[in-house]
C-alpha cells in the first residue's frame, strides 16, 4: 500500500507539473491572440513532437522532453537591415547566428501578417504577453493557497502550551533552558507559576489574549514585573502570578524558529521570557489570508534565487562527499515528484493532511515557475520583458533629444548571452536531477 500511495503521489505531481506548464503557456497564448498576433505553435515540452493537431492557424502539441513549453509567434525578431554585413572585428559566429534567426523569422511572414507580428506591437502589449505566463502561475498558486488556508488552515502558534521548561540556568540565558534542574537552578517563571503542557492561557496582565502574538508581545514587555496570568486546564480556570525574566535570546519568527542574519549568526534580543513554547495548530483563516501566505512564499523563493549559485555549489559538493542535502535547497522536477510520493505514503498522517501537503507542493511549484521565469535573462520571460523595457527607455531618450526613433530593440543581439544562460540552465537541471536520484532531499 505504501508503494501504491507513493506512485499515486508521484503521478499526481507529474500531472500537476504538466498542467502548470500548459497553463503558463496559455498565459502567453491568450493575450497574443487577443492582440491579433499570429501564433503558429503552442507546445508542451521540447524536442521531437509526440502528438499535435492544428486548429485554425495554430498547431497544438506535446513534445518528447517535458521540461517546459513554448508559444511560437510570428515576427518576434526585427528583420535584417538592408546591406547589413557581419563584422570581422566581432564574433562572427554569433552575428551569423543572429542574422540567420532574423532571416528565418522573416521567411515565416506572409502578406496577411502585416500588422500581426509580435515585434510590431507596442511595448506594453508585448510585455503583457510575456508576463502572461508568470501571471498564470501566480493565479494558480493564489487559488490553491486560498483553498488551503480556508479549508485546511494555516500552521499557527496558539495560546496553548506545548512545552514548559522546568528551570533556567543561573545565567538566565533562554538558550540554556533545561528539562531537568540541578539543585542550584531556579525554576522557570512558567513552571513556577504552575503552567504545564496542554494548558491554555486566556488572560495575561488582566487582558484577554486570543493568539500567540498578543501573548508573546505582552510577555516581552513585562520583564521583571509580577503579572497576573489565567489559564485553563481540563475545563478548570486557574489564576496565578508570573514574573517574566529579562533575558537575551535569539529572535524568533512567528513559528518560534530562530532568525539569523545574512552571515548566518543568530539575531539576539533582550526581552521578558517565561520558559514555555506555543503549540502549533492548523487554524482556518479568511480567504484574504491567502495573500499574506503567498507573499511570504514568493519572498522566500526570491531569497533562494539570490543564493542559487551557492546552493548549487553545495549540492555539487554533497554528491562527492558524505554530506546531506539541504532541505531548503533547490530540487528538480524529479525531486518534487519524489517528495510528493513520500508525502502520499505517510500512512500515519491523515489523508486530508496528505492532500493538503500535495496541494501545497503544487502551489510552491507554481510560485517557483513564476519567480524563475521573471529572472531578467533570455530565454526566460524576464529577458523579453527586460528587452521591452530597454526599448522603451531608448525610444524615450531619443524622443527627448529630438533624435530619430531607433526602432524595436533587436533581441537577437542577446543570442550569445542566451546560449550561455541556456547552457547554465541545462547544467543546473542535470545536476539537480542527478542529486535527486543519488542523494534526494529528505523531508519525512
Amino acid at each position: 500500500m505504501t508503494i501504491v500511495l507513493a506512485v499515486v503521489g508521484i503521478l499526481i505531481m507529474v500531472v500537476a507539473i504538466a498542467v502548470s506548464i500548459a497553463l503558463h503557456e496559455v498565459g502567453h497564448l491568450v493575450p497574443a491572440k487577443l492582440f491579433n498576433v499570429r501564433v503558429t505553435q503552442y507546445m508542451i515540452g521540447f524536442g521531437k513532437t509526440l502528438w499535435s493537431t492544428k486548429k485554425g492557424e495554430t498547431e497544438y502539441g506535446v513534445k518528447a522532453i517535458p521540461l517546459g513549453g513554448y508559444v511560437s509567434m510570428i515576427g518576434m525578431l526585427p528583420p535584417n537591415k538592408p546591406g547589413r554585413k557581419v563584422s570581422k572585428s566581432r564574433q562572427r559566429y554569433f552575428q551569423t547566428m543572429a542574422q540567420q534567426a532574423r532571416e528565418d523569422a522573416t521567411a515565416e511572414l506572409t502578406e496577411q501578417d502585416d500588422g500581426r507580428t509580435f515585434i510590431s506591437l507596442p511595448v506594453w502589449k508585448r510585455m503583457i504577453i510575456m508576463l502572461g505566463g508568470p501571471f498564470m502561475n501566480l493565479v494558480i498558486a493564489l487559488v490553491i493557497t486560498a483553498i488551503l488556508v480556508t479549508s485546511f488552515g494555516v500552521a499557527t502558534p496558539t495560546t496553548k502550551v506545548s512545552d514548559v521548561f522546568e528551570c533556567m540556568t543561573e545565567t538566565t540565558d533562554a538558550t540554556a533552558l533545561q528539562a531537568e534542574c540541578d539543585t542550584h537552578d531556579d525554576p522557570s517563571p512558567a513552571w513556577d507559576a504552575g503552567l504545564r503542557p496542554g494548558d491554555n492561557v486566556t488572560h495575561f496582565h488582566n487582558q484577554a489574549v486570543s493568539d500567540w502574538d498578543e501573548l508573546s508581545g505582552a510577555i516581552r514587555e513585562r520583564a521583571n514585573t509580577p503579572t497576573d496570568i489565567t489559564f485553563e486546564r481540563d475545563g478548570e480556570t486557574i489564576s496565578s502570578t508570573i514574573t517574566p525574566v529579562l533575558t537575551e535570546r535569539p529572535k524568533l519568527d512567528r513559528f518560534n524558529q530562530p532568525i539569523s542574519d545574512a552571515s548566518g549568526n543568530l539575531e539576539i534580543e533582550s526581552v521578558g521570557f517565561i520558559g514555555m513554547s506555543s503549540q502549533i495548530e492548523n487554524v482556518e483563516q479568511p480567504v484574504t489570508a491567502a495573500f499574506g501566505v503567498l507573499g511570504d512564499q514568493i519572498s522566500g523563493t526570491f531569497s533562494v534565487i539570490t543564493v542559487l549559485p551557492a546552493k548549487l555549489w553545495d549540492t555539487a559538493k554533497v554528491l562527492v562527499t558524505d554530506g546531506e542535502r539541504d532541505p531548503t535547497g533547490p530540487v528538480s522536477v524529479v525531486g518534487v515528484g519524489r517528495i510528493a510520493g513520500e508525502a502520499a505514503a505517510q500512512q500515519d498522517i491523515p489523508i486530508a493532511d496528505r492532500g493538503a501537503m500535495l496541494l501545497s507542493l503544487v502551489a510552491g511549484l507554481n510560485v517557483a515557475l513564476m519567480v524563475f521565469n521573471l529572472i531578467p535573462l533570455l530565454p526566460l520571460d524576464g529577458g523579453h520583458v527586460l528587452g521591452g523595457l530597454w526599448e522603451s527607455i531608448r525610444r524615450g531618450w531619443a524622443k527627448l533629444r529630438g533624435k530619430a526613433d531607433p526602432g524595436p530593440f533587436d533581441i537577437a543581439k542577446m543570442f550569445p548571452l542566451t546560449i550561455v544562460v541556456f547552457g547554465l540552465l541545462l547544467s543546473m537541471g542535470v545536476l539537480l536531477i542527478i542529486a535527486d536520484l543519488v542523494k534526494p532531499v529528505t523531508v519525512f
